[in-house]
């Protein structure tokens, strides 16, 4: 019989296993129940992976996000390891057929959500299977105190029901002793092992930079790492904007985001793992499953939600050990926005109700009326209908979801797609004779990439809006395209399809699930609060204050964070800095980022230079806010 080692050597090519790895599957493969905390780069699939292909039987991962879902199946079959992801994109047949693989034909892994689990006919083909392991992964996600709370997950004790001789294993990045207890608690794991590593990065320095000149600031730092990056920001538009900021700039970049199309997403990634473009530009759509070694900076843009987001983000730099960097680029402009935002897109009771209502009237559902079908949803297109706020609508189905109102596929995979079949000089040769189609191709050539290559995903419905007419007007006009061969359209009316989970009662239903909007809400709030605290703290050890906030016994500072570097050059700022900035201002002004790029020293110790110069009298501030020497 195999060992862990030989498995992990066999299909991961690891030498060896990362601290706590060995211990927390050793007490799975004494079939001890085991709830895991390891912070973002721990390796938390290889502790169930492992012991799962040395055990006999089906390992059972439930896991939130059906991207992340299709990753790791995908993952596992480049390793030639059998795996089957239940979605909803599967027929009935093909769920038969699947289970009918895993009960006969030797495959190790069933990956499915939560809310798949609550299907009789599934739960009924799960007790039939022999399942040696059960891995519930994101498992905060079962706290309401948890960054990411899902009711759906308070159900998966019912698994204990179905296959009462199976191991448990509860993994998590992210969570307070709070959310440890109630995972504990809500799977019935009383007497589980806990195996926590600390939060604690030796190699991972954390930094927040103050600034009002964001891009700038970025510029700076890029010109100094000249490594593998990831910039996160809030929102797709500015993935785009900052890439094309930092292409104009000659730093190589690419950019990915939710709405690209795979191709699209391929594209970036695999740009971004070769280093042809090192720096990824991205939402927290990306990252998931990611696992390069040589990242050497995480920079924030934008204000994160949660410190446990951040912390997840921040550790996808420097998991090979290597000095690496976290940054967070703020003012007070964006701290601001942060919170309005927040308040502006924060889904009220009454907010959810309406769209709910407003959700019923959009597909003539009746009260009492629970519809079997799943529907194409645009939400443009039900938002435009109703004149609803485009973000604030979508957090309000999120809480639907969430609280198993409504089911939202957003990996529906029929969307319309769209190629040239000739080059440019073809196509104003047709426009010549057809200039009924000139406003909506230059807007296409204007809007998408990469449409003479690939397929590529489009919006009929906002193109229409950019043109001023019907989205039935594109639509014909694609296909009169089509027809004269001059593009390949593929029409789908949809990217999303909808599905009603229980039946209509608009007041009890909102009514009943308002006291978990109301603390959802809050607790969402608080967690901002507590990012924003984190941001504005000049004085605490960025390590220690993650180490507090995580139930975590604080030691000593970090010694390499912004606030610890601070201190050391306000205590020991050398004759030697203040000597080379008085000889580099003999005969010029420079500003604080021109001393910062001159000088071999941190940024820290520089700008506390400048202020004990200042204070001493010896620099003074000129009109374009540069310094200059008084002698």
């Amino acid at each position: 019989m195999s060992t862990p080692l030989e498995i992990l050597k066999k299909y991961w090519d690891y030498d060896q296993f990362i601290s706590p790895q060995e211990e927390i599957i050793t007490s799975v493969l004494k079939g001890e129940n085991t709830i895991v905390l390891l912070p973002t780069s721990g390796g938390k699939s290889i502790c169930y992976q492992v012991p799962a292909l040395l055990l006999e039987g089906v390992c059972i991962v439930i896991s939130p996000l059906i991207a992340l879902i299709h990753d790791q199946v995908n993952y596992l079959k480049e390793k030639n390891i059998k795996a089957i992801a239940l979605t909803s994109q599967l027929s009935q047949d093909e769920i038969i057929i699947a289970f009918d693989n895993l009960q006969f034909g030797d495959f190790n892994f069933l990956y499915l959500s939560p809310e798949k689990l609550q299907s009789d006919f599934i739960q009924e083909k799960i007790k039939q299977l022999k399942v040696s392991l059960i891995a519930i992964d994101e498992a905060h996600c079962i706290s309401e105190w948890g960054h990411d709370f899902r009711p759906s997950y308070l159900k998966l004790s019912l698994l204990k029901e179905l296959q009462p001789n199976a191991t448990f294993i509860a993994l998590t990045a992210t969570a307070t002793q709070r959310v440890l207890e109630d995972i504990q608690n809500n799977l019935g794991l009383k007497e589980a092992k806990i195996i926590k590593k600390s939060f604690k990065r030796e190699n991972l320095f954390y930094h927040v930079r103050l600034t009002e000149d964001i891009y700038g600031k970025l510029l700076q730092i890029l010109s100094k790492i000249n490594a593998s990056v990831i910039i996160y920001t809030n929102n797709r538009k500015q993935t785009k904007e900052v890439c094309n900021f930092l292409l104009k700039n000659n730093f190589k970049s690419s950019f990915y985001h939710g709405g690209l199309s795979n191709v699209e997403k391929n594209e970036a990634y695999t740009n971004w793992m070769s280093d042809k473009t090192p720096i990824m530009v991205a939402t927290n759509a990306f990252g998931m499953g990611i696992n390069k070694l040589n990242v050497r900076a995480v920079i924030h843009i934008n204000i994160p939600n949660s410190l446990e987001n951040y912390i997840q983000e921040a550790g996808r730099a420097g998991r090979d050990g290597k000095t690496s960097y976290a940054i967070i680029l703020a003012n007070k402009t964006t701290l601001y926005e942060a919170s309005a935002k927040f308040e502006a897109n924060t889904a009220t009771t009454k907010t959810v109700k309406l769209v709910y209502h407003h959700l019923n009237q959009y597909y003539s559902i009746s009260f009492g009326e629970m519809p079997t079908q799943s529907f194409n949803f645009s939400l443009q297109e039900f938002c435009a209908t109703y004149n609803l706020n485009l973000l604030l609508t979508y957090s309000a189905i999120k809480v639907l979801e969430r609280e198993n109102i409504v089911l939202l596929d957003e990996n529906y995979n029929k969307k319309s797609t769209f190629k040239f079949l000739v080059n440019n000089p073809q196509i104003f040769d047709y426009l010549n004779s057809h200039p009924s189609s000139n406003e909506l191709i230059k807007l296409i050539l204007r809007s998408y990439g990469g449409i003479f290559e690939h397929y590529t995903i489009i919006n009929e419905y906002k193109l229409s809006k950019k043109l001023n007419c019907s989205k039935n007007e594109v639509v014909k006009q694609l296909k009169e395209l089509h027809s004269n061969s001059i593009v390949h359209y593929s029409y789908e009316n949809t990217t999303s399809r909808l599905s009603f989970l229980i039946a209509r009662d608009d007041n009890y239903t909102i009514n009943s699930i308002s006291r978990n909007i109301e603390q959802q809400n809050n607790l969402k709030s608080e967690k901002l609060k507590a990012v924003i605290s984190y941001i504005e703290n000049t004085k605490t050890c960025r390590t220690n204050q993650f180490l507090s906030y995580f139930n975590e016994i604080a030691t000593e500072p970090c010694g390499t964070c912004d606030n610890c570097l601070a201190k050391k050059a306000k205590n020991n700022a050398t004759q030697t800095i203040l000597e080379q900035i008085i000889e580099l201002l003999k005969d010029r002004v420079l500003s604080s980022q021109e001393l910062v790029v001159l000088l071999d020293y941190s940024e820290i110790e520089i700008l506390n230079s400048l202020k004990i110069l200042l204070e001493k009298n010896k620099l003074a501030i000129t009109s374009q806010n540069k310094f200059k020497r008084t002698f």
